[in-house]
């Protein structure tokens, strides 16, 4: 396979991780933290998509990892990048098992701490993306703004997930360290798969 296929390949995983993940976080969990119970119960279907999903993203952040891999397999940090974004997607899929335990509990209690626990899992997962991203960041290194944004997103994704566990105030603080990880990760990776499907591969 050559480098502009796997490119490709992985510009649509992306695109497939960023649909995927948008509606599992919007339109489940908020509901599932908005309304617990009558969302599981009036909404089971939904909720049985939305755990679909996720095991969709981490299924093709496996692809993603391969892809990247196979397209910078000479450099230096391309094996422990791989690793990392791997680690991520194994901690994201064993997540996803707290919110079937959500599925099956009758009060709003139980799934309001079920998706806790998912939640505090994906922190730790993300903190192995964000070393990701940054390995990913060294690897690419052009084009030089996509390569800052990924860095960067990066950096933040480590920075939230210590400040969730070393900041018990953190509730305080959560709308910003939402912006400082949003905006660099949807510019960097948002940008990287429109260059992953546009230019990605045509040249070394």
């Amino acid at each position: 396979m050559n480098l502009r296929q796997l490119s490709i390949i992985a510009g649509i995983s992306y695109l497939v991780i960023f649909f995927a993940a948008i509606f599992a976080n919007f339109f489940v969990l908020e509901s599932l933290l908005a309304a617990p119970l009558e969302t599981v119960q009036q909404n089971n279907l939904m909720v049985r998509f939305g755990i679909l999903a996720f095991l969709v993203a981490a299924v093709f952040d496996v692809v993603v990892a391969w892809a990247l891999f196979e397209m910078y397999k000479k450099h230096a940090f391309s094996n422990l990048s791989t690793y990392f974004r791997i680690m991520h997607a194994a901690i994201m899929g064993v997540a996803t098992f707290a919110l079937i335990l959500a599925l099956k509990s009758t009060t709003s209690t139980e799934i309001l701490d079920y998706v806790e626990v998912f939640n505090i899992l994906w922190l730790i997962g993300l903190f192995f993306f964000g070393i990701h991203l940054i390995l990913l960041g060294r690897i690419i290194k052009k084009p030089t703004i996509i390569m800052f944004f990924i860095i960067l997103a990066g950096a933040m994704y480590l920075l939230d997930t210590a400040a969730h566990f070393l900041l018990a105030n953190y509730n305080e603080y959560s709308s910003i360290f939402l912006a400082l990880v949003a905006i660099p990760s949807v510019i960097g990776e948002m940008s990287f798969s429109v260059w992953l499907l546009v230019k990605g591969g045509k040249m070394r």
